[in-house]
């Protein structure tokens, strides 16, 4: 039976941006992510990269920000799991894009999209590595209370994503 090694990886999100990892099964998503995200606003910048699980299994990718594609590319192997995609955004947010992305026919899954410090918790077996899951932020310290009931009814009227 083989073996098998749990790694956790903290991922670097500079401050600023949003990351969204997750899982596609093609090298046909880094062109589709680049057609979607560039279409979606003229003033998101972007960086992808996509671990290629057969073939040449290089890590794929393309982003119109140099700087946040070389992130993506620096998190994409340290996480070095087949068919896994990093995903940096600035001058938007995940809200903004998650449909379109989980529209594409190559994306099988999202494991996070955040700006919070975020850890990947990745299985390794003598085959390769998987992600098993997330550490997204950090746990509650308590249940909400009328006021922090108002605070987010505010927030989220104060962002224009709700009237």
């Amino acid at each position: 039976m083989p073996e098998v090694k749990i790694d956790v990886v903290t991922i670097d999100i500079p401050e600023g941006t949003n990351v969204i990892v997750g899982q596609s099964h093609f090298i046909k998503t880094v062109e589709d992510m680049y057609e979607t995200l560039a279409s979606s606003s003229p003033s998101l910048k972007f960086g992808f990269a996509f671990c290629e699980a057969s073939g040449k299994r290089l890590i794929r990718y393309d982003g119109n920000d140099q700087d946040l594609v070389k992130i993506a590319i620096e998190n994409a192997k340290k996480i070095g799991s087949g068919h896994s995609f990093v995903l940096y955004l600035k001058n938007g947010f995940p809200i903004n894009v998650l449909n379109r992305i989980k529209s594409l026919d190559e994306v099988i899954t999202i494991f996070a999209a955040t700006a919070n410090p975020l850890q990947v918790i990745v299985a390794e077996t003598n085959q390769g590595r998987g992600i098993l899951g997330v550490v997204d932020g950090f746990s509650p310290l308590g249940v909400e209370g009328d006021e922090d009931i108002k605070e987010r009814k505010e927030l989220l009227r104060k962002f224009g994503y709700k009237k």
